[in-house]
This record gives structure tokens, sequence and C-alpha cells, in this order.
């Protein structure tokens, strides 16, 4: 059970506090020692400090109490701490508020609103031990399964990417098919990819054709080969994909677009693995796993007779499914270090940062990364970074070097709106639950019930304004201005 710690030198004001705490059932400890405190920090299970700014009637400046700020917050950045303060050390603690304290509180108290806050703290405080645990789980399950497998350096660290890894690896020795779904610019050829380099066949060729580009008079001649002779302008024998993917993988790329006559010549070759190349009667037969991708609903092309639903279930044995980027908040930043990295790295022709500072993201723009709705998925994400590397001075990246003021602007996040809270993946359908969803969900709901007003919601859970809007950064909730009516 999480604990309350009292520090204060006035023996009075303890035995107030603790009997008021352990009425109400909460686990108190106290001292009136702030050495005592770090001590009593570092060894037991502290949910909440609240600490007095001075320690023995001789000292009134609140040094003291900012010195033991100071420690705790050095100890335990994520511990909320209430500062009790009277009027002389009231400016000092206005100040530590903005800079990580929960809040302060005047002396004589209002009982009824410590205790709310108190109570609302410590269940933010479990929330978020909770958070770290299963973000830890979830930092040991991507360094196993990084040194099981071959990850062809995919960056992540969101859950939802976890899940559809883990299933990429763990079907890929097979040779059952696999379908890749998702947004365009998610990263399916990299899933793709994933899957070849950890099946039995990662020695043998990967072959990768977009075959919605394939135009139905070449498409024939592309996947199967023809003889020389065979068409106008074939001068010589051309070995077609399946030929040259034979004992390895064929990637069909935007497989969705692919016309029914092709759909059709492409359903025999996967039930028999014969074919003939053009302008040859001889049948030849391959031995080739089939992975294809699509950003289409092949579902919905069934039911409008625009795809063939036996080559669906022929393709369709094992569905990988990658969620869109905003989807999976957790990703973005340390995708777009990862690019700028690799940007930096080819600049200089060697290692990042060598022969100077390496490139680095401003604060200004890790958040408007991760208040950006990222329509273009993973690629978009690469192209700002890209873009941002080439423009960015001092070698720092700011959000104006991003160049996503306009998408912004058109999602209705200017100014004269109503605020209304949002996070990136709480309210889409199939979305897998983050880590942080408890905590942003009690944060969330305060916010909506107290219409976005930033000041209420920060009284009702116990903490400044900074403090609160520290949180929400943290957690990936922002307020969406919405048009006024």
């Amino acid at each position: 059970m999480l604990k309350v710690l009292i520090v204060d030198d006035q023996d009075a004001v303890r035995m107030a506090l603790r009997v008021m705490f352990e009425v109400h059932g909460l686990s108190v400890l106290d001292t009136d020692n702030p050495d005592d405190a770090l001590h009593l920090i570092a060894t037991e299970d502290i949910g909440v400090v609240i600490q007095d700014m001075n320690y023995g009637q001789e000292h009134t400046s609140g040094e003291q109490g900012v010195a033991l700020f100071r420690a705790i917050h050095q100890l335990d950045p994520d511990l909320p701490v209430l500062l009790m303060t009277a009027w002389a050390s009231l400016e000092t603690a206005v100040q530590l508020a903005k800079d990580g304290a929960a809040d302060y509180i005047a002396k004589p108290w209002d009982d009824e609103k410590l205790l709310r806050n108190v109570q609302n703290l410590l269940r933010l405080r479990q929330l978020h031990q909770e958070n770290t645990r299963i973000l830890s789980q979830q930092a040991r399950a991507r360094a196993s399964l990084a040194s099981s497998f071959d990850l062809c350096g995919l960056v992540y660290q969101s859950a939802a990417m976890q899940q559809v890894v883990s299933l990429a690896v763990h079907v890929a020795p097979s040779d059952a098919p696999v379908l890749v779904t998702g947004p365009a610019g998610s990263g399916k050829e990299k899933l793709a990819e994933i899957v070849q380099s950890n099946s039995r066949r990662k020695q043998k060729p990967f072959v990768k054709v977009n075959a919605g580009g394939l135009p139905d008079d070449l498409l024939e001649a592309e996947l199967f080969g023809a003889e020389a002779g065979a068409f106008t302008g074939a001068q010589k024998l051309r070995i077609g994909r399946f030929e040259a993917a034979h004992g390895g993988t064929l990637f069909l790329d935007e497989i969705g677009n692919l016309s029914l006559s092709g759909q059709a010549r492409l359903l025999r070759v996967l039930q028999t693995g014969e074919f003939e190349r053009l302008g040859s009667s001889a049948t030849r037969k391959v031995d080739v796993r089939i992975v294809s991708a699509t950003n289409a609903d092949l579902q919905r092309a069934i039911g409008q007779g625009r795809f063939r639903e036996d080559l669906y279930f022929r393709l369709n044995v094992i569905e990988l499914k990658l969620p869109p980027l905003a989807e999976r908040p957790d990703d973005i930043l340390p995708l777009a270090e990862h690019f700028l990295a690799s940007f930096d790295a080819a600049a200089l022709g060697t290692s990042a940062g060598a022969g100077g500072e390496p490139l680095r993201i401003a604060d200004d723009a890790r958040a408007a990364l991760g208040q950006y709705e990222w329509p273009g998925n993973v690629r978009e994400l690469h192209n700002r970074m890209h873009r941002a590397s080439l423009i960015c001075a001092n070698r720092v990246v700011r959000a104006q070097d991003l160049g996503l003021d306009a998408a912004a602007q058109s999602t209705g996040t200017g100014p004269g709106a109503d605020p209304a809270p949002r996070t990136r993946d709480s309210d889409r359908p199939g979305t897998a639950p983050g880590a942080h969803e408890p905590e942003r969900a009690l944060i969330e709901e305060t916010l909506l019930r107290v219409s976005g007003v930033v000041s209420k919601a920060a009284a009702e859970l116990g903490m400044s304004r900074q403090a609160l809007y520290r949180r929400m950064e943290r957690l990936g909730i922002v307020l969406e201005r919405r048009p006024k009516l």
C-alpha cells in the first residue's frame, strides 16, 4: 500500500495530518528531519510527500524546503510533493511548483481539499507505477525478441507493434502464405523482410514486385517470364519473378490493385505451383513462399466484385495487421530520433556527431511530433525528419523545421476555438491498450468533466497546472481546439 510521508518540524502539524489521513484509511509515515525523509523515500513505498518549507524556528527563508525538494526530485523525479507553506515562503513554493512540485498548500490548510488532493495524487502515483511496470515488461520483451530474431533494424516501442512483430517471427519458419495489411507508408515491406529473414528460406532469394503496378499486357512476362520472340521487342529469354524466387520468397506488394484477369493468372500458379513462360508450352514448377501486402480493404473489394475470394483465402493464411502510426504514438519519437541519426550519419559520412554536436530534437518539436495525426504514417515521418535535418539551425530540430503548421491548421486546432481533450490512441477502435491507459483515462475523464479547463482539472486532481501540463505532455494528451459554432 502506498504511504503518505509527512515532513514537518511541528509535532502538532504532523499529528493532525496523521489522524486525518488514517481516519480515511491512508497509511502514514512522518518525520521532522529532512535526512530521515530521504531515507524513508529510498526504503519505503511512498506515494506522496507533504513537506514543510522550514525546519526549526530560526529558519524562515524556505531554503531548507528547497534543498529537500531538490533532493527528493533527484531521488525520484516522479514522486508527487505537496509543499506546505506560510506566507513568508509562498513565492518560493510557487517557483518550486513550476519546477516540478505537485502543488503548494498554505497554512492553515483546508482539510477536505488537502485530503482530496492527496487521495488523487496517490491514485495517480499507483497508476504511474503500474505503467512503469508494464513498460519495463515490454522493454524486456522487445530485448528478448531482438536477441532471438533478426528484426531487420525495425525501430519500435509500442505494444501494438510488439504483438505484430511477435506474430511475424512466430509464423516465419513455416511456409504459410502471409498477407500484410495496413495503410500506405506504415512499413509493410519491412514486416515482409522480417518474415523472410527469420524463415527457413532466409538464404534463398527474396524477390519483390509491385503487383498492382503491372499492366495486364506485361503481367505474364513479368511474373512468369517470356521466351525470346514471344512478343515484339522480346529479343532474349526473360526470367519471370516466380522463377527468380525459386526456393525463396516472392513479395507481392499492392496486391489489392491487381486486375481481375491478373488475379486469375496468379491464382493458378498459387494452386499448383505450375506456369508456362510466355511463348512456351513447357510447364514449369517452382517452390516459392508468397508474402503479399495491401493497403486496400480486401473484404470490401470482394463484396464489390473487385477481388477474387478464392485468391484472398490463398493469400491470407496468416494476416499481419500493421496499425497506422497515429495509433502507436509510442513509436513516433524513437522513429524520429532514428531517422535523424541516420541522416546525420549519412551527411557526415561517419557516425552521428563526428565533427560536431549530433542533431537533436527540441522540446517544441517533440510536442509537435506527438500532436500530429501522421496521415502519411512512417513514410511521412521519415520525410519530415529528412527535411528538418537539412534546414534546422544550430543542429537543433525545432517545431517549425518539421513543416507541420499547415497540416495542424487543417485539423481545426487554430485559435478562437473551444478546447477538448484528445489522446493519440484512446478513441480508435481496434487499438491495443497502451500501458498508460489507466493514468491517461483518469486525467482525460477529469478534463472532459471540466470542459477542458486545465486549472479546474488540476484542482480536482490535487496538483498545480504546471504539474498537470507535464503529465499531459508525457501521456500524449492534447487539448484539441474545436471551432465555435
